[in-house]
């Protein structure tokens, strides 16, 4: 007999990992297929990272780390914070998980009741929702369209508010918009929250260093509400480390605590040697981290230049993250021999079908009409599937 919790039946599953798996498994049949569905850096983890890894392995860290993280990291992100935000934190107030994802995970179970409300602005990344499903809050979705740059106003933060809002979830480069938040941007968004002393504002920074706007703003730097501001970061993104799973919060001491008390619970310390690489990563020298900016903003404005060339699609100009969110709609009621692409999620599958290019649908992230593609690939990738785009797309009547 099987017996799902109904926890699990109402979460949906991730349509970025289910499109990256389709693009494996057409590949692994001899099909080329150009994978800009992942949100993955296409780089190696740079080499004083990885030495840094093996000399742990060498020193013997192979034993249970303690539950928030060897405190050796947890105090190499507090003078990163220090160094490149300008905010003091103390390493009890670090909590060191098996991911951003794992982070985010954490405090939303930690502060989330059954009935509390979640604030999210749309576009969205896919697990939000997901996430605030699982600890049985309510999702108050906040539209924020293209022509508004995918970014909300204070307006519509305001309105967004109840009194049983417990949250707001904003995350600046945006993943999958790419769009960045000013400082006066924030500012207002502060002004509104400061009217709300029990909202708790999760901040997901983890694209923080893949931003071209020339500087980085985080909402935590406003006194007014930074003792209720949790930072979520990692090394996935910056450093090219996503399958080494080392993200952590910073955050007030009171969330740092219950997150430590959950995690202790479920998963314990993240891995040993990660961590090790993770410390040299905040550490050690910062080049790699500019490089791979700069890559990744030749790359931004190649794919920007092509796909702009494509009748029918919109495009904003992103200022971070690695992902152009274009909107398709136009595209929506064609057809392509007997088959009507009916939505974003039909074109995302004639697209992999008919250019063999994998992108993931716009309603994953709760925006039925856009499809999300990433270009943490090479330039001759960017520019076959672009071309293998506007092919496709001008086949339909």
């Amino acid at each position: 007999m099987e017996h799902i919790s109904d926890r699990i039946k109402a979460m949906s599953p991730s349509a970025t990992l289910a499109m990256s798996q389709k693009s494996s498994e057409l590949k692994a049949q001899g099909v080329d297929v150009i994978n800009l569905s992942v949100g993955e850096p296409d780089f190696f983890t740079p080499d004083h990272i990885k030495e840094a890894a093996k000399k742990a392995i060498d020193d013997n860290f192979s034993f249970y780390s303690p539950v928030p993280g060897y405190l050796s990291l947890r105090k190499a992100i507090c003078a990163k914070l220090k160094r490149e935000n300008g905010i003091d934190f103390a390493p009890e107030q670090i909590i060191v998980s098996n991911g951003a994802k794992q982070s985010l995970c954490n405090c939303i179970l930690a502060t989330i009741n059954p009935g509390d409300e979640v604030v999210i602005p749309t576009p969205a990344w896919v697990s939000y929702v997901e996430m605030v499903k699982l600890a049985g809050g309510e999702n108050v979705l906040v539209p924020a369209s293209h022509e508004q740059d995918f970014k909300i106003t204070p307006q519509q933060l305001a309105a967004a508010i109840t009194p049983r809002t417990r949250m707001i979830i904003l995350c600046s480069p945006s993943n999958p918009t790419g769009s960045v938040y000013s400082r006066e941007e924030l500012k207002a968004l502060a002004n509104v929250l400061s009217e709300h002393p029990d909202v708790i504002v999760l901040a997901d920074e983890i694209y923080e260093h893949i931003n071209y706007t020339g500087e980085f703003n985080s909402i935590s730097q406003f006194p007014e509400i930074r003792d209720r501001v949790v930072i979520v970061n990692g090394v996935s993104k910056a450093y090219a480390m996503t399958g080494w799973r080392i993200g952590y919060i910073a955050a007030p001491l009171w969330v740092a605590k219950a997150c430590n008390k959950l995690q202790g619970q479920y998963t314990s310390g993240a891995s040993s040697i990660a961590q090790k690489a993770a410390e040299a990563a905040y550490t050690g020298p910062q080049d790699c981290v500019e490089d791979m900016r700069k890559a990744f903003e030749r790359r931004r404005n190649l794919i920007v230049s092509l796909l702009k060339e494509i009748p029918g699609v919109k495009l904003n100009d992103p200022q971070g993250a690695f992902y152009v969110f274009p909107e398709v709609s136009a595209y929506i009621g064609k057809r392509y021999g007997d088959k009507i692409i009916e939505s974003s999620g039909d074109l995302a599958l004639y697209l992999l079908d008919e250019a063999h290019v994998a992108t993931v649908d716009g309603a994953a992230f709760c925006a039925p009409g856009y499809i999300r593609l990433s270009y943490a690939t090479s330039d001759d990738n960017i520019r076959e599937a672009v071309k293998r785009i506007a092919a496709a797309l001008a086949k339909l009547q």
